[in-house]
């Protein structure tokens, strides 16, 4: 008796299905990725040009704010720049006193960080008088 021999078909991978998985898993990554557009901007502080207060009241607290972050109140650094230090000394600044005003100078360099840490406090403790020091605007001519 004589058989018949079956052909053997060629072994091959398809890879249609291959690579219809692998463009799900790209459009799949791309959506889920988040994209952040990083901007450096130079900023500036702004610069006023009305008439600087009169000095009425001779107690105040004074902040100000270097470049670095550090605090100094009424002419007295601070020891480290930690909101719970500053709220302390604020606090033994005004001895109660919430009325009095509470002046905030920061050097334009100084991190926004710093200067609403301040604002924070000052908010927390509450003081209403709350006013922000600026540059005298150069006069045009």
């Amino acid at each position: 008796m004589k058989f018949t021999r079956q052909r053997s078909q060629e072994v091959g991978v398809d890879l249609t299905p291959l690579i219809d998985v692998v463009f799900l898993l790209l459009i799949f990554f791309m959506v889920s990725t988040t994209f952040t557009r990083e901007s450096h901007l130079q900023v500036e502080l702004p610069e006023a040009s009305g008439e600087p207060a009169s000095a009425t009241e001779i107690k105040q607290i004074d902040v100000v704010i270097n470049a670095e972050g550090q605090y100094i109140l009424n002419n007295k650094a601070l020891v480290n720049n930690r909101r719970e230090t500053l709220e302390r000394g604020v606090s033994e600044l005004a001895e109660g006193n919430h009325s009095l005003p509470f002046i905030i100078t920061a050097d334009a360099r100084t991190p926004h960080e710093y200067v609403v840490r301040a604002m924070d406090v000052a908010g927390r403790l509450g003081f209403s008088k709350l006013s922000i020091t600026t540059e005298r605007e150069a006069e045009s001519q």
